[in-house]
C-alpha cells in the first residue's frame, strides 16, 4: 500500500518530513542525511508516536510511553544517547536550529543537541522544575513556568 495513507500528523524540519499515521507508526522523506532516511529507528518508530519535533536536520519523536526516540544529524539533536536515561514520562519536545528541549510530566526539562543553539541547560537546571511550557527561537529556549517565571537560555 500506499505508505502516505493513514496520515494524521505532519511534521518538517529544515530538509526533511515525518508522518504520523493512525497506528502511530512514521514514515519519513526528504534530505537522508537530515531525518529523511529514519531506517536506523524504524524499529522504534513503527508504533505508538504521538508527536515529532525537528531541529533543522534532525526529528525527535515523544512516543505514548513518554519515551522519545531521535534520529537525523547528531549535531542538530539527531543523538540522544547521552540523556538518553532521563528522557522517560516526556509529554513534549520542541526543537530550535541545532537543539532539542523535552518537558517531562514532571516539570523537568531535558535539553540535548548543539550547545550553542541551547542544547546544554545544565547551568539553569535547577531552575528548570515547574515547567508547564516551552518556546525557541532559531537558538534558544524559553521556559514559562507555573508560578508566571520565564527562564531563558
Amino acid at each position: 500500500g500506499d505508505p502516505l495513507q493513514g496520515v494524521q500528523r505532519v511534521f518538517a524540519n529544515g530538509v526533511a518530513f515525518a508522518a504520523v499515521k493512525d497506528d502511530g507508526s512514521v514514515v519519513t522523506w526528504g534530505r537522508a542525511h537530515g531525518g529523511g532516511n529514519s531506517e536506523r529507528v524504524r524499529g522504534q518508530l513503527c508504533d505508538g508516536v504521538q508527536l515529532v519535533a525537528g531541529t533543522f536536520l534532525a526529528f525527535a519523536a515523544v512516543k505514548t510511553d513518554g519515551s522519545v526516540v531521535t534520529w537525523g544529524s547528531s549535531n542538530h539533536g539527531g543523538n540522544s544517547e547521552n540523556v538518553q536515561a532521563q528522557l522517560t514520562d516526556v509529554k513534549d519536545v520542541l526543537g530550535n536550529v541545532g537543539a532539542f528541549a523535552a518537558v517531562k510530566r514532571c516539570g523537568s526539562v531535558v535539553t540535548w543537541g548543539d550547545e550553542t543553539s541551547g542544547g546544554d541547560c545544565d547551568v539553569f537546571q535547577e531552575r528548570l522544575n515547574d515547567v508547564s511550557w516551552l518556546a525557541a527561537t532559531s537558538g534558544a529556549f524559553a521556559a514559562i513556568k507555573t508560578n508566571g517565571c520565564v527562564v531563558t537560555w
